[in-house]
């Protein structure tokens, strides 16, 4: 496309006004501008007001784009088509510079960089205006089809029989107003012994209703051969678990029950109180552990009543661990294991502090959560002996009906 007399005079008086460096942008300005023309005119088959027979498109318009360089920011214009696209490319995408750009900004966002450090970063890489959150937004949505798929992945793989839930707090703006939305985490022991990360969720409480609907999801993607449960004791969370994870048994997490306890104790009698109550955790057979909470019970029951009566109330639930192999009970009487995801979580989560809406922070939580779970597996270490694992499952005849949550397939 050839300049008019018109546009040879203004470029002409604005390199005239300009200094070095704005000379050198508006020169590169408009010759990357007549080279997306003339590739326009090459992939439509005509130029404009042209009749040629061999015309595939029409043009309708333009977009406009900035271009980041050393120079600064090139204001451009990509033609329209009314059908089909048109992407220049000198502009391509998929160019090694803008996908280390792009993996660069998403980088930083999934270690919760905020928006403004961002944008700092992206001027110190050539960009004078930096990026805008919009633009932001916009590169890290390009994490949604992996991060969805990690989420929605089938588990059908192997059996979890130990199941952990638990649950954080952030911030996030919904409806114009910042709410505290619960980040719910389900994580599993597999059946020879490893970890994964099941999944997670975003959601306005820690209600029985989003739980069961959680729970579900795992179930829906093939969770099976869960024989316990780890998890608070928050009543719509254990409602749940007894609803929907039928045939498993459920144990509260020993540490979240210690802290419970302490809400009803003088907060000089602490320690005390917990260490006498840990001796329940530290006995060698289920029988032991059920006769040392009764003990202890009656022990801590003249000074504190309340504590007491806590528990005798939480026996069954705090003592569902003793039936399991000796190996395991450190491993399962609390959700101990989850912290380190919780304090990675919350360590990058608390620089964003508020998230712009509920995927944003599933978006952030998820890729965490990816991050952890690809260490998992690339670098196998067994959370529990293998061999200690063989027990689980008792094997059965095939004729035999199957356990809940289990198959027939006798134990490796």
């Amino acid at each position: 496309m050839a300049l008019s007399q018109s546009d040879l005079t203004r470029l002409l008086e604005s390199l005239r006004s300009s200094d070095g460096i704005e000379l050198i942008r508006s020169v590169a300005e408009r010759m990357l501008q007549e080279l997306i023309e003339a590739e326009a005119t090459a992939h439509i088959g005509a130029g404009w007001n042209e009749h040629t027979t061999s015309r595939t498109a029409l043009r309708n318009g333009h977009r406009d784009k900035t271009l980041t360089t050393q120079a600064g920011d090139l204001d451009l214009e990509i033609p329209k088509l009314r059908a089909g696209s048109f992407f220049p490319s000198l502009l391509e995408r998929r160019r090694r510079i803008d996908q280390a750009l792009y993996a660069v900004i998403m980088e930083a966002y999934v270690h919760g960089v905020s928006t403004r450090s961002v944008d700092d970063l992206v001027k110190a890489l050539g960009g004078d205006s930096g990026i805008s959150k919009s633009e932001v937004s916009r590169i890290c949505g390009e994490l949604d089809e992996p991060l969805t798929a990690f989420r929605r992945r089938p588990l059908d793989h192997t059996r979890f029989p130990y199941l952990y839930l638990d649950a954080t707090y952030c911030k996030v703006r919904v409806n114009h107003q910042i709410v505290s939305q619960a980040v719910v985490i389900a994580t599993g022991i597999t059946e020879d012994g490893g970890r994964e990360v099941l999944g997670t969720a975003v959601g306005d409480s820690e209600t029985e209703a989003f739980w069961s609907e959680f729970l579900r999801s795992l179930r829906e993607r093939g969770l099976s051969g869960v024989r316990l449960v780890i998890a608070d004791h928050h009543s719509g969370l254990v409602k749940a678990i007894r609803k929907v994870m039928l045939g498993a048994a459920y144990q509260r997490c020993r540490v979240h029950f210690l802290r419970n306890c302490f809400a009803h104790i003088p907060k000089g009698a602490g320690e005390m109180v917990a260490a006498t109550i840990r001796t329940v955790f530290a006995q060698s057979t289920a029988e032991l552990v059920g006769t040392q909470l009764e003990t202890v019970a009656d022990m801590l029951g003249e000074q504190f009543p309340k504590v007491k009566e806590m528990l005798l109330d939480a026996k069954e639930d705090l003592t569902a661990f003793a039936v399991f192999p000796l190996q395991h009970w450190k491993k399962i009487q609390s959700t101990n294991p989850l912290e380190r995801l919780n304090r990675e979580i919350k360590r990058r989560t608390d620089v964003v502090q508020v998230f712009p809406n509920p995927d944003a922070l599933e978006r952030l939580v998820t890729a965490v959560l990816f991050e952890l779970h690809d260490e998992w597996i690339a670098f196998p270490r067994r959370y529990l002996p293998e061999a200690s694992m063989t027990g689980l499952y008792p094997e059965l005849p095939d004729s035999a009906p199957a356990l809940p949550h289990t198959t027939n397939k006798p134990a490796d």
